[in-house]
């Protein structure tokens, strides 16, 4: 590490290292009423999430789904929750996420500091930041994990980095980490993972569904990339695994909200499949790094249900990349060549 020499009645302070900062979408603090306003209410009232005018979105938001959607969210966070950690699955993943990058890049240079944050509850991004440069960290790289891009997530990590900066007098350098939608690294890891998890199964399905979270098509009109970004995974994955369309099929999920979203949506194509008598299917989501709430409760659960209850009789959800070995290797591989010229 480099060395700072100081006179001698200088205050002593850290400096010389390089903060990697890992951010995903949030959590809750527990599955209780209050916890679950607190988050939805950070959440909710993030422009980029909705875009609607304050004086129509406010007297909804205050008026009716904060006092209804937390006791509804609570119970399906139930079903989830990490009951050993008194926490989500997402808060447990990602934190196992960074311990095993700081493990990986400790032998690589020992200026290197990874940290994580959530957008949304906590650790907050405001907190790790103060973290990191009470560290000494004079560099920072900002890793918003979603492979596709869109304003509503990308964008409002890179927000709160950006505002936090502002109120410093002496900042760190930044970088903030670009969609990885076609890396080939990502591309590799997701189809090894389905070919792993497939081969692992007692059938075979008839399609496999790569299921992203879905955003309302005026986002897409005006300029998101996200839509284009999910459909460029889809067909590079078709193509290393060799399906056609009808093999690998996108979708999106988890939509919210009177306004049209992308389409086709996971729930009525799984719904629709089953009627058609197919039998078989799995689901995939390639838009998360983790599991959370939108892929073990309304995927795992939620469409496996609707798929058996009209019709179909095996159903598989394919995990996440997660802390798995193939997941690491993505992470490794970009932030490694993100820190390029600073390591």
């Amino acid at each position: 590490m480099r060395q700072i020499k100081l006179p001698g009645d200088h205050p002593p302070v850290k400096a010389g290292r390089i903060g990697v900062l890992l951010v995903n979408l949030g959590t809750p603090d527990g599955t209780d009423f209050w916890s679950m306003r607190r988050y939805l209410r950070e959440f909710l009232t993030d422009k980029r999430v909705i875009e609607w005018p304050k004086a129509l979105w406010y007297p909804i938001l205050y008026g009716i789904v904060l006092n209804t959607r937390p006791k509804k969210s609570g119970k399906a966070y139930e079903q989830i929750w990490n009951t050993e950690r008194d926490e989500s699955p997402l808060r447990t993943i990602t934190r196992s996420q960074s311990d095993k990058l700081a493990t990986d890049l400790a032998g690589e240079d020992e200026r290197i500091i990874v940290d994580w944050a959530m957008r949304y509850g906590n650790p907050s991004i405001p907190s790790r930041l103060d973290h990191l440069r009470a560290q000494g960290c004079e560099r920072l790289l900002v890793f918003p994990l979603y492979p596709q891009y869109s304003a509503s997530t990308t964008a409002t990590v890179n927000d709160v980095v950006f505002k936090e900066l502002t109120k410093l007098r002496w900042q760190p350098a930044l970088r903030t980490v670009p969609p990885y939608h076609d890396d080939p690294v990502y591309i590799d890891a997701l189809a090894n993972s389905i070919e792993t998890e497939l081969a692992g199964l007692d059938f075979e399905p008839e399609t496999v569904l790569a299921s992203f979270h879905g955003i309302p098509q005026s986002y897409f009109r005006k300029g998101d990339p996200y839509h284009c970004h999910c459909q460029k995974t889809t067909r590079l994955l078709r193509e290393r695994l060799g399906w056609s369309s009808d093999k690998l099929r996108i979708t999106f999920q988890s939509r919210f909200g009177p306004e049209e979203w992308l389409q086709p949506y996971t729930d009525k194509t799984v719904e629709s499949l089953a009627r058609e008598g197919m039998k078989r299917i799995a689901v995939l989501n390639p838009g998360f790094v983790a599991d959370c709430l939108e892929t073990l409760e309304e995927i795992a659960g939620e469409a496996g249900e609707i798929f058996h209850e009209n019709g179909g009789e095996k159903f598989a959800h394919i995990p996440c990349l997660n802390d798995s070995e193939e997941g690491m290797r993505v992470l490794r591989t970009i932030v490694e060549r993100e820190l390029s010229g600073w390591v």
